[in-house]
């Protein structure tokens, strides 16, 4: 890809250095996984290391969409003459690919898209053919480019589907790509989103993770295999099966309305095997979330039979200890049901409610959580 050369720094001394390498007018930007950066205040342009230095400073002291600046990139300038905008993405509606391309690209092209539609070409594109220069050159045109532009624009865009396929992509994005005074085109900033699904063939992808920048409860879910996302609600919620977690969600939201309009706190789903070990970990990390007041484990049992999950809640909470705290939620159905829920009564433990329907766990843990 066309780009120009960028240093990363951690502090203001590595930026002056960075800046002082390159040489020249330079350009300082947050490193944070989050759009909008500039008018946050996370991107400056400066023409000597000293200010390179004092623009580092500041920059790290933001906190730009909820995440701390930890670092930033020294990048080189250059005299813009023009910024264009060109993205693929995954489109799941229909199946196939879309690319959006604009000759008007910038730190507005969220409001372009939506006060004037017509500027941002949409042209969808078929995974089997891909796309070859000429329909490069055809999207290029579709995005309002003249011949001449096109031209140059065309071979990027090649470039680009290219990393989006080779990569796994789920997006592959350039804003701004831009003309130079000196007529080059080049890719100033960019955003990919990786397909975790296809990690196994990309084993060099985990060395471009922050781990720095990961939420500590989502990453100690990953240590263990956990499919866990972190929300922002008070009801920590357990299930088996992605489904059954996403209907869980909105049965919880539904019932909290309720109870002073209380939320999930997280989506985790551990599978189909409920072993003590699976719980205890997802235990683990739900009750780490200090705004989890309470917990609600929604379980079917299927090919992992209820009361195999109820001796896993049992075992998990017995090894979790006084780290336990939280009052548990839990609703058993399906595969040895009522064996499941007699092993429950039987332990007998204080931080544990039977319920016998999804609707009535779903109000009793939003209640818990509410007090």
């Amino acid at each position: 890809m066309p780009v120009l050369a960028g240093i990363v720094a951690d502090t203001p001394a590595e930026a002056k250095a960075a800046a002082e390498k390159i040489g020249g007018t330079v350009v300082v930007k947050a490193q944070v996984k989050a759009g909008g950066r500039g008018k946050a205040g996370g991107v400056k342009v400066v023409h000597n290391g000293d200010d390179a230095a004092t623009a580092a400073e500041a920059i790290l002291k933001l906190t730009i969409k909820g995440l701390p600046v930890r670092r930033v990139m020294v990048a080189a300038g250059a005299k813009i003459a023009k910024e264009y905008y060109f993205s693929i993405l995954l489109d799941r509606a229909n199946r196939s690919y879309l690319s959006l391309c604009s000759v008007e690209g910038g730190m507005e092209i969220e409001e372009l898209a939506v006060e004037r539609p017509d500027a941002l070409a949409k042209i969808e594109v078929d995974p089997l053919s891909g796309i070859d220069l000429a329909t490069a050159t055809k999207i290029a045109l579709a995005g309002g480019f003249d011949a001449e532009i096109a031209d140059k624009v065309a071979p990027v865009i090649v470039k680009l589907y290219e990393v989006y396929v080779g990569e796994d992509a789920t997006l592959v994005e350039v804003n701004p790509l831009v003309l130079t005074e000196d007529g080059l085109i080049l890719a100033l900033d960019g955003k990919v989103t990786l397909d975790e699904n296809a990690a196994f063939r990309h084993p060099n992808h985990a060395a471009l993770e922050d781990k720095d920048a990961a939420d500590p409860l989502e990453a100690k879910a990953k240590a263990h295999d956990l499919n866990y996302v972190k929300l922002d609600g008070s009801v920590g919620i357990i299930g088996n099966g992605a489904g059954l977690v996403m209907s869980t969600l909105d049965v919880v939201s539904y019932a909290g309305e309720k109870h002073g309009g209380v939320r999930p706190a997280n989506f985790l789903d551990i599978g189909g095997g409920a072993s003590a070990e699976v719980m205890a970990a997802g235990l683990d990390v739900i009750l780490g979330d200090p705004q989890v007041k309470s917990v609600f484990v929604n379980v079917f049992g299927g090919i992992t039979a209820c009361d195999a999950v109820a001796n896993g809640i049992v075992k998990a909470l017995e090894m979790l200890g006084a780290s336990a705290t939280k009052p548990l939620v839990v609703r058993l159905d399906g595969n040895k049901v009522d064996e499941g829920r007699a092993i429950l009564r039987a332990a007998n433990n204080p931080l544990v409610t039977l319920a016998d329907t999804m609707d009535e766990g779903a109000d009793k843990a939003a209640e818990l959580a509410s007090k």
